[in-house]
Formats: structure tokens, C-alpha cells, sequence
């Protein structure tokens, strides 16, 4: 009986046990691990573990010599050409890294690891192994002579993975020798305790986070517990994930409920900007297990922010600091990003990857030097969604709050009328002192954002990103300091300039407030006070309202109150070509478009165009045109399109001011939008009470009139007749109408 007594305790012990167990793994595994770094004491011990590990990599195998079996020859092909021969640096202390491709070793390493891992090949080894003992060296070489190995950190992050990769097969004094050196080179790259480094890329989480700043992650997952300065790699290692988090917060908010991301300007938000967060996410994966991506569902929302800004003929807008070569969308590497969406967000987010599947249809699929194996990386596919485009019934406007932007739209057709309205948003990364900008596209671009951005040069610091380069009000307050603008300096043809022009522009990007948003088939509405964009001592109210009657035609009221009467106030319209003026009217074409623009008021304004040979980036008394740069230019290579007679830099402008000074002066355009087989604007006549002013006009035997107040109050009406019947007639909201969601 005693025995069996305690063979009985012995047993609910062993039950109490395994219940405990059973109720602790009942919980969330995954509940604390992004707390207090525990997800530290995940990343496992054994090598690869970054972007891949020992299990997740047979898949990936499988997808390289199967799926992807032709990029995966491409690269095969390009290591096969470096075999054998010198691995040499073309120009070791060159005073900017970026001007040569020596920093590539890093990519063609990992190219040559990954070989190596696939095909079970030493040739590749060796290979890869060579390449970083030299490179580890150039590394070191110019931290001591305080250079940047390169803007981007791309192929850095590629050389800590081909150093994780082959980490097995080196020696253990190879892994010494090669990973002592690697680490504390990697870790002064990512110190700013050196002082500045000329073209050195300090970008922190705000920005494309792609220079040095960005590598203690990498670095810190590849050197963990290796025995090479255990507690250095520990403090990378969390300093990379707080920043990386602070990233993903900092990009969440921003993104919203719309889809954004941390700058407006394409070249950047589609181009360099969105590998921050998928290899994070890749790497984060690979080394604890944790699929952290799904914690951040806002990224997919991009693609809502993508389809918005998409042009005809895969054209973009040109914010900010787009360099207006060619307004094309920037996709080369869209096909990719929208895979990557794919795979992280097709379990969780099903209708946003069907539209990502859409859109993949829309460009050409391409593979980017940087990160060569990423498509290898996708083993998430989701066969069974199926592309879907968006829904026939869009809005005629969509605003993204956070990015300060609102688009309007006719259709979606090549022939449709669209247009792209600044105002309010977050951000200040590459945006210009344009807020109330507007731009205006059918068939061609025919209102626009004007200049480019040369480096060197002055004009990209003292024009480009200026006020008078948009189609804005600007108030000439004598003697006004205009602020700095991110610049590269004077070419040496230029002589510096340290005081910028005073084109009575902006001196706050972001001092300007949507106080008003309505769309519907009939009309979209917005109300922007910008005030205080500009200097309190000259500006007292700037307030647009703007309205886009589809399909063709805006109504532009501006009104604005300087604190003299003295102050000079100009109403800016940019244009492609020479416009003609006729009285009050213009006419300008670009392409296959044609913008006709008559000002209702004020009654006594002055037209004046600028522009043509010598004058099309004129502010303040003289032109600040695209410099005549030098092969002993620091960037001469990369400048040879500079042209100043480009057309999308801009070649003319209207001003429009009034006929005698005033404190308070008012503005009213009415534009009308067409091909180029438009011979005249609709007819018009101005319309005025004692607390409103407007103007009526018909087309199409429809008659409209807009009215707006000229009191403090910001609003008017609209009112439509057809056939002699009211079809519509409003009041102006005075509330930003919420949207969210896809389109």
C-alpha cells in the first residue's frame, strides 16, 4: 500500500506538471518576445541567419534552381566572369565611394556565397571568401582616411551576409581574422563620432534609413555570440532593432489610414525606401523565427498611395525633389516591392494582395543589382488570389492627410483630366516651399512643378525647391532671410551665393492646413489656408480654394492679406511652352494638351510672362539656371543631362498681380483643361455681391456658378443648371470629409 501510496503522488505530480505545461503553451508565444529584447534569446546559434537560415533555406534552394532558375543563371554568369581574376579597387581613396563600383565587392561576395550554398561548389568559397578579405580591408582603409565607402549601405549589408554565409566553412582563425576587422569597421561607419565625411549618408529613421546608420541590425545578427567582441555586437544588435522599430512607428504614422510613406517624392518611396522594412523583416524572421512583418500591417497600404499618384502612360506628377527628366513613375523596382507585400501580408491582407497582383501586371518584371537574392527570399506566392484592378466606381478625390496631397481625377482613361493639390501632411523629406501647389495633367503636363535638381549647383538650393518654382502666391517683403534648403554646393563654374533669393516665397513646408475637403461626381472641393507657410511679418492670411468641376475645368480663388500694403503679392501659373496672352486669358499646350487660364479677378490685374532663353528660372533679379558642370565636378558623370531648355523644368511662367497696392487683394482663375483640337475656353463673366465673388460660365448646355466669400469665413457654393433645371446647387462644406481604406 505505501508503495502504491506514493507511486499515487508521484503521478499527479507528473499530471500537475504536464497540465502546467499545457496551460503555458496555450498562451501566445509570441506575447512578450518584442519586449525588453527578449527575442534576443531567440536568434538561434548555428549559421546562416541572415535573410535565410539552415531550414528555410532548402525551400529557397528549391525556388533558386526551379522558379527563379534564370536569374539564378544571370547571377551564376556574372560570378563566372570574376573567377580568377584580380580583385582590385579601382580608386581606393577616391574622395566619394559613390563615383566608382568598388564597394560592389560586398554584393558580388554574397552572389558568390550564395553559389556556393546552392551548388555545393568550393570554386565559390574561395571566391567569396577572397572578396571579403580585401574588401574588410578597403573597409578599413578609408575609416582611417574618414570616407564614405558609399551613399548606399546595400552592398555592405550583402558582405555581412556572405560572411554569415560561408561562416561554417571558414577556418576558425579565417572567421577571427576576417569578422575582428568586418565588425569594427561596420561599427565606425555607423559612428558619427569621427566627424562629418563628405557624401557620407547620415539618413536616420525619418528618411530612406539605406546609408550606415542602418547597419548595427545587420551586423549585430550576423556577430552574435561568435566570440568577436560578444558585448559590441550585443549593443548593435539592440540598437538596430530600436531603430528599426522606431522606423517601422515613425512610417506606420505617417502611412495612416490611407497608405503613404516617409516622403511623398516616388523616386524615393518606391525606389530605395521600402528595403528598410522588408529586410528587416526577412532578417528578423530568419534569425528568431518571429514573423515580425505582421505587426506593421500598414505596409501594403503603399499600393493605395501608388495607384493615386499613376499617371497616363505610367507619367507621375514630379513633387518635390523629382528631378523632372521625364515625370515617368519610378518602377523599377515595383514588381519586386509588390512581391515582397505578397509574400509578408497574403495570409492577412487578401484584398490588397489581389490589387498587388494587379498592379504587378502593369510593369515589367526586374530583377535590382542590390539585393540580387531577394526573389529567391518568396516562397509565399498565394496561387490562389487572383489579380483584381481597382473598382469601376472611384471617387473623384482622394486625400492623403498624412502626406499632405490630394488627387482628383476625371477617369482613369488616357484622355482623363487630373490633378495633384499640396497642402497639410507630416512630412518635410524632399518637399519644397509649395504649399496650395497645384498641377494639372491631360495629355501632357500643363501646369508643373519647374526646375530640376543638379549636383553640384546653385539652382537645385535657389530656385528648384522655392516657392516662386510652383504655382503659388508669393509676398515680396523687403529684406525677408529665406531658410535653408539641403543643397550640394556651387559648381565650380558658380561662384557660391550664402544668401538665398528672395522670391517672396514660403519659409515653413509645413505651414499649411486643410480647413476643408468635399468630393462627389459633381465636384471636388478643398479650402487650404497656408499663412503661416510664410514669414508673420509679411503675411496675415493666404487662403486657396479650389475646385475641380470634371471633367476639364478649375476654379481658383485665392485670398490673400499682407501686413503692408507695399508687400507685392503674385499669383504664379508655370507652363511647358510659351504662352499666349490674350487681355485677361492665356493659352498654353504641352504634348497633346491644351490649358486655357482667364483671370476673373481682380478686375485691374496685370499679366506679365516670364521666361524663354536666359529667364526661365528667374527669381530675384536673375536667372538661376542649370550649371555648365566640369569633368573635375565631383558628380560630372551623373549630370550630363542637364539641359536648361528641358521642357518639364519648366520654360514659363505667368504672374499675375493686381493693378494698385492693398492689404488685401483676392485672386479668381477660372481653368479649363483639353486637347490640343480645344480652340477657345468656355465663356465666362465675373459675378459679385457685397460679401461674395464668383463667376459663371457654360459648357456643354450646362451653366455653372461658383461663389466664394471675401469675409474671414472660408466657403461659398456651387449651383448647376441644365436644360433650364437645377441640377445642383450647395453650400461648401466647412469639414475635411474622412476617407480611408483602398481608393
Amino acid at each position: 500500500m505505501k508503495i502504491m501510496k506514493i507511486g499515487f503522488k508521484t503521478t499527479c505530480f507528473f499530471l500537475l506538471l504536464i497540465f502546467i505545461r499545457f496551460l503555458s503553451g496555450c498562451e501566445n508565444p509570441e506575447k512578450n518576445v518584442y519586449e525588453n529584447y527578449s527575442w534576443i534569446n531567440e536568434i538561434r546559434d548555428d549559421h546562416p541567419r541572415l535573410f535565410f537560415n539552415k531550414e528555410s533555406f532548402k525551400q529557397i534552394k528549391d525556388r533558386a534552381l526551379m522558379d527563379e532558375h534564370e536569374l539564378f543563371m544571370e547571377m551564376k554568369h556574372r560570378v563566372d566572369l570574376i573567377i580568377g581574376q584580380k580583385i582590385e579597387f579601382t580608386d581606393p581613396l577616391a574622395p566619394d565611394g559613390s563615383q566608382n563600383t568598388d564597394h560592389m565587392y560586398g554584393t558580388r561576395a554574397a552572389e558568390a556565397a550564395f553559389l556556393y550554398l546552392v551548388l555545393e561548389d568550393e570554386k565559390y568559397l574561395d571566391l567569396s571568401r577572397e572578396i571579403l578579405v580585401k574588401l574588410v580591408d578597403y573597409y578599413m582603409l578609408r575609416n582611417e582616411n574618414n570616407l564614405n565607402i558609399q551613399w548606399y549601405a546595400f552592398s555592405r549589408i550583402d558582405a555581412l551576409a556572405a560572411y554569415d554565409w560561408i561562416y561554417n566553412d571558414l577556418a576558425d582563425n579565417e572567421r577571427r581574422d576576417i569578422g575582428n576587422v568586418f565588425l569594427h569597421a561596420i561599427n565606425d561607419m555607423q559612428s558619427a563620432d569621427k566627424g562629418p565625411v563628405f557624401r557620407k549618408n547620415y539618413g536616420g529613421i525619418k528618411t530612406g534609413f539605406y546609408g550606415p546608420p542602418c547597419l548595427p541590425w545587420y551586423a549585430g545578427i550576423v556577430f552574435y555570440k561568435t566570440g568577436i567582441d560578444d558585448s559590441l555586437s550585443i549593443r548593435l544588435l539592440q540598437k538596430g532593432y530600436d531603430d528599426h522599430t522606431a522606423l517601422l512607428k515613425y512610417r506606420s504614422d505617417v502611412s495612416g489610414d490611407d497608405g503613404g510613406a516617409a516622403s511623398a517624392v516616388l523616386g524615393y518611396c518606391m525606389g530605395a525606401y521600402p528595403w528598410a522594412e522588408f529586410n528587416f523583416f526577412h532578417t528578423f524572421s530568419s534569425a528568431t523565427g518571429f514573423d515580425i512583418a505582421k505587426e506593421w500591417p500598414y505596409v501594403p497600404r503603399f499600393i493605395n498611395y501608388i495607384f493615386w499618384n499613376w499617371l497616363p502612360a505610367d507619367r507621375q506628377f514630379g513633387y518635390g525633389d523629382a528631378n523632372h527628366r521625364d515625370n515617368d513613375l519610378p518602377v523599377r523596382y515595383l514588381h519586386l516591392h509588390l512581391a515582397q507585400m505578397i509574400h509578408f501580408y497574403g495570409s492577412t491582407q487578401p484584398e490588397l494582395t489581389a490589387l498587388a497582383k494587379w498592379m504587378q501586371t502593369k510593369v515589367q518584371r526586374q530583377q535590382p543589382g542590390v539585393f540580387p537574392y531577394t526573389r529567391f527570399l518568396l516562397t509565399n506566392k498565394f496561387d490562389e488570389i487572383k489579380p483584381e484592378g481597382p473598382s469601376d466606381q472611384l471617387p473623384r478625390a482622394r486625400h492623403f492627410e498624412n502626406m499632405g496631397q490630394l488627387f482628383m481625377r476625371s477617369g482613369s482613361g488616357p484622355d482623363d483630366t487630373y490633378a495633384l493639390f499640396t497642402a497639410g501632411g507630416l512630412l518635410t523629406q524632399h518637399r519644397h516651399y509649395d504649399n496650395n501647389n497645384f498641377v494639372i495633367f491631360k495629355k501632357g503636363f500643363l501646369t508643373l512643378d519647374t526646375g530640376t535638381r543638379p549636383q553640384p549647383g546653385l539652382h537645385l538650393s535657389h530656385y528648384y525647391a522655392r516657392t516662386v518654382a510652383h504655382n503659388c502666391i508669393t509676398i515680396k517683403m523687403p529684406g525677408e532671410i529665406l531658410p535653408d534648403y539641403w543643397d550640394s554646393g556651387p559648381a565650380l563654374s558658380e561662384k557660391e551665393v550664402p544668401v538665398f533669393p528672395n522670391d517672396g516665397g514660403q519659409n515653413n513646408m509645413t505651414g499649411s492646413e486643410v480647413i476643408a475637403f468635399d468630393e462627389s461626381a459633381e465636384y471636388v472641393y478643398i479650402a487650404s489656408d497656408a499663412t503661416a507657410s510664410y514669414h508673420q511679418d509679411k503675411a496675415k492670411l493666404v487662403l486657396r480654394q479650389f475646385v475641380f468641376l470634371p471633367p476639364d475645368h478649375f476654379v481658383i480663388f485665392d485670398r490673400v492679406r499682407s501686413t503692408k500694403p507695399a508687400y507685392k503679392k503674385r499669383w504664379l501659373l508655370h507652363t511647358a511652352a510659351e504662352p499666349a496672352v490674350n487681355s485677361s486669358e492665356i493659352c498654353t499646350d504641352h504634348w497633346g494638351g491644351r490649358l486655357f487660364c482667364k483671370t476673373i479677378f481682380p478686375e485691374n490685374a496685370e499679366l506679365k510672362k516670364i521666361g524663354g532663353p536666359g529667364k526661365q528660372f528667374w527669381s530675384d533679379g536673375r536667372n538661376w539656371a542649370l550649371p555648365e558642370l566640369k569633368p573635375e565636378d565631383w558628380n560630372y558623370n551623373n549630370m550630363l543631362w542637364l539641359d536648361n531648355n528641358h521642357d518639364l523644368f519648366g520654360q514659363w511662367r505667368i504672374e499675375v498681380t493686381p493693378g494698385k497696392s492693398s492689404m488685401d487683394d483676392i485672386f479668381l482663375h477660372l481653368l479649363q483643361a483639353g486637347d490640343t483640337s480645344l480652340q477657345s475656353m468656355a465663356n465666362s463673366i465675373p459675378l459679385k455681391t457685397d460679401d461674395m465673388v464668383g463667376v459663371r460660365f457654360v459648357h456643354e448646355k450646362k451653366k455653372y456658378e461658383v461663389m466664394f466669400f471675401i469675409t474671414d469665413k472660408a466657403g461659398g457654393k456651387i449651383s448647376v443648371d441644365q436644360n433650364g433645371q437645377h441640377i445642383l446647387e450647395e453650400i461648401f462644406s466647412e469639414k475635411v470629409k474622412p476617407q480611408k481604406g483602398l481608393y
